[in-house]
């Protein structure tokens, strides 16, 4: 899309009017390469967010590169992924089916969610500016009851922004099955979420980019990402998985590295320009359209 433009009164020209575009790295604290990739990347504007897995072995020393960076950080809720914890950990099917049948224990998750968000505040020293989820947990049934139940309690002061899991509109240059996988992520309880979201006062992004399967063969990432932000609209979301480098155990690990050199490359920059967007953090934009309405 191309940027907007409004009349500059002092010097009666044109002044491009950026697009706020919302860069999401997920998985901090997963693994040394992803740690480094986003901090990296923080430090060249490259991302606006951060999503962190708090129970990871290493995330509290991780958790100190954090601090001073221009980002938004946020809890990246994780009922799925085993790192170690205690309490309910389940394979994301189990999970889905378990909470669309409300076959589970409410206790368990709600008990995962105040833990999850102790250790968020105890290692980041702040309350989160967003909470999503890992394998967007974040908005399944029950799960999202719960999640909006901590943040109203904990938080009615400064209340973080969630993940709007809802696609933003798609190129035909895209797979079709990426764009299938795309829209079910959203159907998996995006507009539930943002209905309870929106009665608490409560706010998202608008709009939901970067998936793809990483199982599949896929379009190289620099072809992925440059139609993701032709289509780009005000607030979307672009979630990233970047890492400088890979254990022989990180899931996708070669795809992540990829996502890295695009990520922190020339043309990535340039293209940005060309479709007048603007790198922001997203509690910054809501603060300061709140303040002016």
């Amino acid at each position: 899309m191309a940027a907007a433009f409004v009349i500059n009164a002092a010097h009666q020209g044109a002044v491009p009017v950026l697009t706020p575009l919302i860069v999401c790295a997920d998985d901090f604290g997963l693994e040394t390469g992803v740690d480094q990739a986003i901090i990296t990347l923080a430090k060249l504007g490259r991302i606006s967010a951060t999503g962190c897995l708090v129970q990871a072995p290493h995330f509290e020393q991780s958790a100190q590169a954090l601090k001073g960076l221009p980002i938004d950080l946020g809890l990246h809720l994780n009922l799925t992924e085993p790192l170690g914890q205690t309490g309910l950990c389940l394979p994301l099917g189990q999970l889905l089916w378990r909470t669309y049948s409300g076959l589970i224990a409410r206790q368990a998750i709600a008990e995962q969610i105040e833990t999850q968000l102790d250790l968020f505040e105890k290692h980041v020293g702040q309350v989160p500016d967003f909470i999503d989820g890992h394998l967007h947990v974040h908005q399944f049934p029950i799960v999202r009851e719960l999640l909006l139940q901590a943040v109203a309690r904990r938080y009615s002061d400064n209340l973080p922004w969630l993940r709007d899991t809802r696609a933003a509109p798609m190129s035909s240059q895209l797979p079709l099955m990426q764009r299938l996988k795309a829209r079910l992520i959203g159907v998996l309880g995006a507009s539930s979420l943002l209905r309870l979201a929106k009665q608490a006062g409560i706010q998202s992004n608008q709009g939901f980019a970067g998936a793809y399967d990483f199982d599949r063969p896929h379009p190289a990432y620099q072809t992925m990402l440059n139609a993701w932000l032709e289509q780009a609209t005000s607030q979307m979301l672009l979630m990233v998985h970047p890492a400088t480098h890979a254990s022989p155990t990180l899931a996708f690990g070669a795809d992540r590295v990829e996502e890295y050199r695009v990520l922190r490359g020339d043309a990535f920059a340039a293209q940005l320009q060309q479709q007048g967007l603007q790198i922001t953090r997203l509690s910054g934009f809501l603060a300061h359209r709140d303040h002016k309405t």
